[in-house]
């Protein structure tokens, strides 16, 4: 009885194991080769074989890129026939070379097959509109910012930025509100029709008396007529300049310490003030010196007394900062930015909190 029990539980296995569909497909791999992004959409057809005995089911496929987009047989593909997967790549914005995989999941052995998509994507000749985003009167600028990122407090730096002339006239081009600081001037100043130059920008930090983070709004003047409600935005992060410090320099600098770099004011109610204070210690050699104090919003107001003065190695002094609560409502933080002749800690963010309860919550 063992016996017969033993020969049909082979013979279901052997039926079970011979009972399975199996993919074949044409190729998992394929190359697009070279192709202008303009072109637009690529598309290959893998072929799809059951050479099982079993139907074959496509249960899904995933793209390893939204750039590429999977279709297939939904429907089962019996034992000896065929189906298809499609693999579309869309090539907008996306020059240069690729290579991207479709995983493929079905009642097969394996379950999981890779089919792998490649190529390169010739990029597309920008448009005049993409190139120079930002359009003043006649002219179109690249962009509306002039970056000069970090500048040492001891040093100048030039930066330039493509402008085209796109109308049919000579423009003149001129700029207003320009701080001692900066400087302006288009390359050449006068743009012939179709005509392509460069805005010239020099920023002498050793003139400007802030730090940190600084904006300047300029305003555009084209042959003689200011634009109006439109603004050319230069910004500049001004730093110390620490480039010369020796080792000992470094050994005997002041050290900014704070006691804590968050102030929690607690519950307070709308339309009031009240203060925090950060205590620190100059923990160094040298003289520690503010250089500059500056908050993130208007409703929180900064001692400014403490600003350059010399505040000796061992002596503590603090930092005093008024918040408005105005017609804020719930927990609020704001940031306060602290600038030093601390080599380690030249820019130190002080957070200051508060919890503002409502006007007629607070009465209740």
């Amino acid at each position: 009885m063992k016996r017969v029990y033993l020969i049909l539980s082979l013979l279901i296995f052997a039926v079970i194991g011979w009972s399975q569909p199996k993919i074949q497909l044409s190729s998992t791999e394929y190359n697009f080769g070279k192709f202008k992004e303009e072109v637009g959409k690529q598309t290959y057809d893998f072929t799809v074989t059951n050479t099982g005995n079993s139907p074959l089911v496509i249960q899904n496929i995933v793209a390893s890129c939204g750039c590429t987009t999977p279709e297939w047989t939904k429907s089962p593909i019996p034992a000896g026939g065929k189906g298809k997967i499609t693999a579309i790549y869309d090539p907008v914005n996306r020059p240069g070379p690729f290579s991207k995989t479709l995983a493929v999941y079905s009642n097969s052995k394996p379950e999981v097959v890779v089919l792998v998509i490649k190529g390169e994507v010739i990029p597309r000749e920008k448009t005049i509109e993409e190139l120079y985003i930002f359009p003043v009167g006649s002219i179109r600028f690249e962009s509306n910012h002039l970056a000069f990122t970090n500048i040492k407090k001891t040093e100048k730096k030039i930066r330039v930025m493509p402008v085209i002339n796109t109308s049919t006239a000579p423009v003149k081009i001129e700029f207003e509100q320009v701080p001692a600081y900066l400087a302006l001037k288009a390359n050449p100043e006068t743009l012939k029709p179709g005509q392509k130059g460069i805005i010239e920008g020099t920023y002498d930090a050793t003139k400007n008396p802030t730090w940190g983070n600084a904006t300047s709004l300029i305003k555009v003047r084209l042959n003689g007529v200011v634009q109006e409600k439109v603004y050319y935005y230069v910004s500049a992060n001004l730093v110390e300049d620490f480039s010369g410090l020796s080792k000992d320099d470094l050994a005997n600098a002041p050290i900014f310490k704070l006691t804590s770099a968050t102030v929690d004011l607690g519950k307070m109610p709308a339309a009031t003030t009240k203060e925090g204070e950060f205590r620190f210690t100059n923990e160094g050699k040298n003289d520690l010196i503010i250089r500059h104090i500056r908050s993130t919003c208007g409703c929180t107001a900064i001692q400014q007394g403490i600003q350059g003065v010399a505040i000796k190695s061992g002596e503590s002094s603090s930092i005093k900062a008024v918040f408005n609560s105005g017609s804020y409502k719930g927990k609020q933080t704001k940031a306060i930015y602290v600038y030093t002749n601390d080599p380690r800690n030249s820019e130190v963010i002080l957070m200051l909190s508060a919890d503002v309860i409502p006007q007629a919550t607070a009465r209740q």
